[in-house]
């Protein structure tokens, strides 16, 4: 059994190749294999959200405050609130993030497939924010 104490694992922000305004990550728990789940929880500031990505085995976000927006390629921009759940299946090119006036805090659960999580392509551009 291994428990992982609230704060016991540094914050970090965003990166800037990987998401528009200011993201702060708060990482919850990532096993060693054979297990391949990671999870993070995070945090949009008001239009901060992230870069067009996919996820090989997909990915799940738990809305835990705040309001924010979801898109999924050819989709319409989604809002989702605190309680509820979001799936991406694998390889669904999507965005999520912060509405413009509001923060949006999730918790983000994917698996990795040959180690990694997720596949970042181009940023969300303002005016696909926008719509």
């Amino acid at each position: 059994m291994e428990i992982k104490r609230s704060g016991s694992q540094p914050s970090g922000r965003g990166p800037e190749e990987y998401f528009t305004g200011t993201v702060r990550m708060d990482p919850l728990f990532s096993p060693p294999e054979p297990a391949r789940v990671a999870m993070a929880c995070v945090t949009f500031e008001p239009g901060a959200r992230t870069a067009w990505h996919t996820h090989p085995l997909g990915q799940t976000l738990i809305v835990t405050a705040g309001c924010g927006w979801a898109q999924r390629e050819g989709g319409p921009v989604e809002e989702i609130r605190p309680g509820d759940v979001v799936w991406f299946d694998p390889g669904e090119r999507h965005w999520h993030g912060a509405t413009p006036t509001t923060a949006m805090t999730h918790i983000a659960i994917q698996e990795k497939l040959n180690g990694s999580p997720v596949d970042w392509l181009e940023h969300v551009t303002d005016e696909q924010y926008a719509k």
